[in-house]
């Protein structure tokens, strides 16, 4: 198992926004091969600042299989122009 994490800053003032697509592009990532299961979690310090975590079966099921495909560009249409700054988005995987 695979764990995406981007942390998501978004556009101040986008907020409520962003949470009402994210409800339309969670359906988008959870038919994807290799998709476990997703958590979005809204900073209680920052409340523009979002972090996402995604669990993958392997590694090339978000990188290529996703981002990769037209579902990508559905996700990206409803999510992307909502941060500023754009993303980083790393992978974890368990020592234990």
């Amino acid at each position: 198992m695979i764990l995406e994490v981007a942390i998501l800053n978004v556009i101040p003032g986008q907020e409520d926004a962003f949470i009402e697509a994210f409800s339309k592009a969670k359906g988008v990532i959870s038919k994807m091969k290799g998709y476990i299961s997703h958590q979005l979690k809204r900073c209680i310090e920052n409340t523009s600042q979002f972090v996402l975590l995604v669990e993958w079966e392997k590694l090339t099921d978000h990188t290529e299989g996703f981002r990769g495909s037209k579902e990508y560009e559905e996700w990206k249409g409803l999510l992307h122009h909502f941060y500023d700054p754009f993303p980083t988005v790393e992978h974890y995987t368990d020592i234990e």
